[in-house]
């Protein structure tokens, strides 16, 4: 196969972490035969302080030729007064909103080795699973708002519209059909007319789907299954905003943020392909940045829009035999342990993917 991709670095960690990805994507293409070819663009912070946008025309004009996209971070304290009108976050919405990456994949696979690492109880990490879809263009980041300027209020809206769920509804529905037919759908149908359409257009799409147990969960309710019996979620569907904070109170479960891979897919299985940290701004340049869930995230990239499903099952054997060799970044290591750094872990990996 022969495919291009296009890097957004970024900001803080990201370079130092993406650099890790296209390594491992280098080497599976010379061990399965394949073609890879790489555009670095700017996105975020340092495309405003290049070229004075978060989302350059000529980045647009990249990833359009691109068949995905692999972003490490973006923003950080240099960037990050919330008044400014313009911020490192709008390159990433910007990407998301034109190419329309309404689905948000966000595993949470709980290793046995790292168990101990997480602040939960051991055993109630047996077995954790989850996957999380969350819709990724509607709802209030996307809704009418205004600012306060000189006034006394301000307001966001928190909209959505039947199509916008049932897509991200089948998304996960047919996730869940490949696992183990369980479908959490979260919402706040109890005071939203929002979560009400959603909930209803939920049950819409469930009866096309009847093999798929489907229950639905309150958001509140949902964050404390979460800390309390995580094993319950197979596949947890979730619009906008509260898929974005239960999926970071997820990423406890997992002992890091370091760990946790993201895919963001549009109807045609175009996709960006991020870590769900940030940037870090307080280790960047340092060698200690976990590349675990930038690697993971490149399986993503093969599994969902190149199709390479044995390459993605070979790079993450890989970081499983990786972890079960006592193999451990700062992040997810012993108090007082050895740690390995970026490019050493990414070694280790490399190593095992053979």
């Amino acid at each position: 196969m022969q495919a291009h991709i296009v890097t957004t670095p970024g900001d803080g960690i990201g370079p130092e972490v993406v650099a890790q990805g296209v390594r491992i994507l280098n080497r599976v293409a010379a061990k399965f035969g394949h073609q890879f070819t790489f555009t670095e663009a700017l996105l975020g912070g340092c495309a405003i302080d290049a070229l004075g946008t978060p989302l350059p025309a000529e980045t647009l004009a990249d990833c359009e030729k691109a068949d995905a996209i692999l972003l490490g971070a973006v923003g950080g304290p240099k960037w990050d007064d919330p008044t400014a009108p313009v911020r490192p976050e709008q390159g990433l919405l910007g990407l998301r909103k034109r190419f329309d990456l309404f689905a948000n994949l966000r595993p949470v696979k709980i290793y046995d080795a790292l168990r101990s690492q997480a602040p939960l109880r051991p055993e109630l990490l047996q077995g954790v699973d989850i996957l999380f879809v969350r819709e990724l263009t509607g709802d209030v980041y996307f809704g009418a708002r205004r600012e306060q300027g000189s006034g006394t209020d301000a307001y966001d809206t928190m909209i959505y519209t039947v199509d916008e769920v049932r897509r991200a509804a089948v998304v996960a529905f047919e996730a869940a059909r490949g696992r183990r037919k369980k479908l959490a759908s979260v919402d706040k149908a109890n005071v939203l007319a929002s979560m009400r359409l959603w909930r209803r257009a939920v049950n819409e799409v469930a009866a096309d789907f009847p093999d798929v147990q489907l229950e639905h969960v309150l958001v509140d309710a949902c964050a404390m299954h979460l800390i309390r019996n995580p094993a319950r979620f197979d596949v947890v569907l979730a619009g906008n905003m509260f898929g974005d904070i239960l999926t970071d109170e997820a990423s406890v479960l997992a002992g890091s943020l370091g760990m946790l891979p993201s895919a963001s897919l549009n109807q045609s299985a175009f996709g960006l392909y991020e870590p769900i940290h940030g940037s870090a701004p307080d280790i960047a340049g340092q060698d200690k940045a976990n590349p675990i869930a930038t690697i993971l995230s490149v399986a993503m990239l093969l599994r969902y829009s190149l199709k390479l499903e044995a390459e993605a099952q070979a790079i993450e054997a890989a970081v499983q035999a990786a972890l079960d060799s006592g193999a451990r970044t700062a992040d997810i290591a012993e108090s007082g342990a050895p740690a390995l750094g970026t490019q050493a872990m990414t070694d280790r990996i490399l190593h095992f993917l053979g």
